[in-house]
């Protein structure tokens, strides 16, 4: 179904490295790091939705993680509804955004400088070294966390890292996961200082090149809705809003 079609490929993008299948759904974990892969995935319809959400909150108790539900657009139908009234938040309504690979970051975007009059050099891997795991992560706002499960839950499928960096070493990093004919993009993230450079469309360029060469055919994203920074800088690059997701919390 089309409504699963981004749900899926945000979960295959970023495989949880525990599953396990409850009537349909599926129960993620991996140590409590990031959201996506410690939360349910619930596809698909539930004679006794009730007792499902019961059975997710036993399973999640009993490893000592919060339940979370990832509601997108694929999402059990009144599972939503239901989780409010028991109490749960809305956490990170979320945007998943597409741009066709043709059309994608237009050209001479990413004319930025790295800084001391140096054209930046976007370098890609197939592994993410130590130092743009150490950019990424703190951005992403977890300083001092387990970034060795990060580290697994990144690399539990093949990807391409992209980062550059400056005189004093990595300053702006992203991923891209070739998905047949899609290629979605994650984890870009630009230290502080290093902002307003054009890193993020030089990253982007690269990546999405990267994608083409690999026989995707569209792009897409997914960005935090509060965060209107990256989600103008993305409409700037081609990219368009084509559905949503948010995490019911407890």
């Amino acid at each position: 179904m089309i409504d699963e079609m981004f749900d899926r490929l945000v979960d295959q993008a970023w495989p949880a490295l525990g599953r396990t299948a409850a009537g349909g759904w599926t129960l993620r974990t991996a140590g409590g790091v990031t959201k996506r892969a410690n939360s349910v995935l619930p596809l698909g319809e539930r004679e006794d939705l009730e007792a499902a959400v019961e059975e997710a909150e036993r399973f999640y108790a009993g490893r000592g993680l919060p339940c979370a539900f990832s509601i997108g657009a694929g999402a059990t139908p009144g599972l939503d509804e239901l989780l409010g009234a028991r109490g749960y938040r809305v956490v990170d309504p979320t945007l998943v955004m597409t741009a066709p690979l043709a059309k994608a970051v237009p050209e001479g975007c990413g004319d930025a400088e790295a800084g001391g009059g140096r054209p930046a050099e976007v370098r890609l891997s197939a592994a993410p070294a130590p130092e743009w795991l150490g950019v990424w992560w703190s951005v992403d706002g977890r300083p001092g966390g387990d970034v060795e499960t990060a580290r697994r839950i990144l690399t539990g499928v093949p990807a391409a890292y992209a980062s550059l960096g400056g005189d004093e070493g990595e300053e702006a990093v992203g991923r891209g996961v070739t998905q047949g004919e899609w290629f979605g993009v994650y984890c870009m993230a630009t230290l502080p200082h290093a902002r307003r450079r054009g890193h993020a469309g030089r990253l982007l360029d690269a990546l999405l090149s990267h994608g083409r060469e690999q026989g995707a055919k569209q792009a897409y994203l997914t960005v935090v809705e509060a965060n209107t920074g990256a989600r103008s800088l993305y409409e700037r690059l081609g990219f368009t809003t084509v559905g949503r997701y948010h995490y019911r919390v407890r």
